[in-house]
């Protein structure tokens, strides 16, 4: 035998078997949300800068918006992230000139609201995109809800609908989906509570919004962290008092590569799915008690790769006598390895379709985010844009148990894990649909084989794969393409899908 043979014949092999009569659930159109924080340069500098070249007249950077196009998000969830819990709604509304500049202090820094509630929905309106609301439970309460509600969704003959309308925007919002604060878990939170407080406050809260609209979609807080030493706990709290109040629980999801192996890192999916099924336990297990047909919804709507370090740095205290304007924070540069990350917790989401009905990665522009941009200047993808993008465009329809028999792979935190993770999704209205797989060892091909037969597959679309030789390498404004997807050799044949994917790789294959 020679070598190629030899080494042929010891790949690793992954087949991956699809029963079309075993679907996960349906994937709902918000799992390809994102977070929108008056946070660092987020939305000033970001979204917005009304003296940039390709500012339009509401201020919004359109250079950034056909980025935004592109990546293919469903919804954005706005104003915060921890910025909500001491925010004053009424502070970004009405003419400019008259808002008043505040220190915030989520983020220790100057506020000038020249960005506000109506500018994020004339955003929202432009990028096609519907808006989640965020209100302020840290400070706040229920009476505060109300209004926003009303200004945000009211017909007009009320004290805020009317003066939504004054302000030039007659038509109502209609915002749907509402989150009951932010991370209320966690000490750095304004206004932090305890599970028991915070539940009572989010419980009075939900009865008073539906009282004004019962479609309406609650989103109590769950934990910002698996490890919380609270979790389980709270969730248990939260939903014990308001089972019947609210529709979904958060959770919040960032890995970390800097504290960890790297072929851990690549096994961020794994790390995803214990935490969805953490709570997916604990939510059933709540339901179960109360002998209740509902089943509580998943939203991820913080989840990302995240260099912690700088977080950790801001616990300890900013300078207190420095509060600038739009500073940089936490602007991670990504690395060709934090996108097969990226990729891995997005076939984790998928898998959890039955369950995970909203997904917001955290955050769109300059904060560890997917969009970088330049003050004045030019604007760029990072690396994990590619497979968020991706996945927002094929993978839609429904979510079909894939059953993956590979190798195993070791880490140093999870033992041996599979070497290939995959999801398979497929429309049937459309007829179209997608595979996307991630081979997680860092040294090691593989010989892949998907038998796609029972859903109807006949045709590759197209190809693209991940597959960095510098895992280390990065996207930068004078480099943009240092890392970006590539076409990739796929066979299909009677319905069966064979290709070969190298080490650390993230695959896509579109379908129809």
């Amino acid at each position: 035998m020679t070598n190629p043979e030899l080494k042929e014949a010891l790949m690793a092999k992954a087949r991956i078997a699809v029963d079309a009569y075993r679907p996960i659930g349906q994937i709902d159109r918000r799992m390809y949300g994102v977070l929108v924080e008056h946070m660092g340069r987020c939305v000033y500098t970001g979204i917005f800068e009304p003296d940039h070249p390709t500012a339009d007249e509401h201020g919004l950077r359109q250079d950034v918006m056909g980025l935004v196009r592109e990546l293919g998000i469903t919804v954005a969830r706005y104003p915060g992230g921890n910025f909500v819990s001491n925010y004053r709604w009424e502070d970004g509304i009405g003419p400019v000139a008259e808002r008043p500049t505040r220190r915030e202090l989520a983020w220790h820094s100057t506020e000038p609201n020249s960005f506000g509630l109506d500018e994020f929905m004339e955003w929202c309106r432009q990028a096609e995109v519907e808006p989640m609301m965020a209100i302020n439970l840290g400070t706040r309460g229920e009476e505060d809800a109300v209004n926003i509600l009303d200004y945000t969704n009211g017909e007009l003959g009320t004290q805020y609908s009317d003066m939504r309308r004054d302000n030039g925007h007659a038509e109502p919002y209609n915002v749907r989906m509402w989150c009951l604060g932010n991370e209320m878990d966690g000490p750095w939170q304004v206004g932090h509570k305890n599970a028991e407080d915070y539940a009572y406050l989010a419980g009075s809260t939900a009865r008073a919004m539906k009282m004004m609209d019962q479609d309406l979609e609650l989103v109590a807080c769950g934990s910002s962290a698996w490890e919380m030493p609270t979790f389980g706990d709270w969730e248990r709290t939260i939903l014990d008092l308001n089972y019947d109040e609210v529709d979904y629980i958060s959770m919040h999801r960032y890995v970390d590569p800097d504290v960890q192996d790297r072929a851990s890192f690549l096994a961020a999916g794994y790390d995803m799915d214990r935490f969805i099924d953490g709570v997916i336990a604990t939510a059933d297990a709540v339901g179960a008690k109360k002998r209740s047909d509902k089943k509580i919804k998943i939203s991820v709507d913080e989840w990302n790769v995240w260099r912690l370090a700088e977080w950790n740095s801001m616990e300890h205290g900013f300078a207190t006598d420095d509060w600038p304007f739009a500073p940089k924070r936490i602007e991670d540069v990504y690395t060709g390895a934090d996108a097969l990350a990226l990729g891995g917790m997005l076939i984790s989401l998928l898998r959890h379709a039955d369950r995970v009905k909203a997904a917001c990665i955290a955050q769109l522009v300059n904060v560890i985010a997917p969009i970088m941009t330049e003050k004045g200047g030019r604007a760029w993808r990072q690396t994990t844009f590619y497979p968020f993008s991706i996945g927002s465009r094929i993978a839609r329809g429904t979510a079909y148990d894939a059953v993956v028999e590979t190798a195993r792979t070791s880490t140093e935190r999870y033992g041996e894990v599979d070497q290939l993770d995959a999801v398979v999704t497929w429309d049937k209205e459309t007829g179209t649909g997608s595979l996307l797989a991630l081979n997680r060892s860092l040294t090691e091909p593989v010989d892949l084989s998907a038998a796609l037969a029972s859903l109807g597959v006949s045709r590759v679309v197209k190809a693209q794969i991940l597959a960095p030789e510098d895992l280390d390498a990065v996207n930068t404004a004078d480099n943009p393409d240092a890392v970006a997807p590539v076409p990739h050799a796929v066979e299909l044949s009677d319905g069966v899908l064979t290709t070969t994917l190298p080490p650390a790789s993230w695959l896509a294959v579109e379908l129809a």
